[in-house]
């Protein structure tokens, strides 16, 4: 289970690191994930922890029975199948950031705020500072960066699918991403490893 701020990637290294003491190769881990994904570099460990899986020579199963979404699907897709309850929620490969300003509200109140950085591009946008449309365009700029990072990511574990027609930042129900080979199955993770 995910949240906003990758917070359970310690706990998943560790794991990781315990299975890969004990398997052999061409053994099978199975994942049950849910996550509607966070922190781009908290996500971006806990995918290359489970490339540590798959490099070792384990085959890997991802099972979804809620939701997959952003860095959770940047989880997902890094497995061999991804297996996925018919109303759980997959994709959403896109990139957001979201930063409150107030500097228009202290300046009503004749507060100034000075932001002060070494390096042109230290603080393009802040929460108290005036940003700017140079510091606004800068700041897309480093999102489309991590956003190719991400589709390339996916692009290479999930060769069969489009990456054009599923990474605009949608999410489909599981029912319709399989139709997008965002999904291999519609199944629950309890179908899965009763069978």
């Amino acid at each position: 289970k995910g949240d906003i701020q990758a917070s359970q990637v310690k706990a998943l290294r560790q794991e990781v690191s315990a299975i890969l003491s004990v398997s052999k190769k061409d053994e099978e881990v199975v994942l049950v994930l849910e996550s509607p994904g966070g922190a781009v570099s908290g996500y971006g460990l806990a995918a290359s922890q489970l490339i540590r899986l798959k490099d070792s020579g384990l085959k890997l199963t991802v099972c979804v029975d809620q939701v997959a979404a952003s860095g959770g699907y940047m989880m997902a897709c890094i497995g061999d199948k991804i297996h996925a309850a018919p109303f759980s929620i997959i994709g959403s490969i896109g990139v957001l950031t979201q930063v409150p300003n107030i500097h228009r509200f202290l300046k009503r109140f004749d507060v100034d705020v000075d932001v002060l950085t070494a390096g042109k591009h230290k603080a393009p946008i802040t929460l108290m500072g005036e940003n700017t449309e140079a510091g606004k365009k800068k700041h897309v700029e480093d999102l489309n960066a991590i956003h190719q990072r991400f589709k390339a990511l996916v692009s290479m574990h999930r060769e069969e699918l489009n990456i054009d027609d599923v990474s605009e930042g949608d999410f489909w129900l599981a029912e319709d991403a399989i139709k997008l080979k965002l999904v291999d199955k519609l199944e629950t993770s309890d179908s899965y490893l009763q069978a």
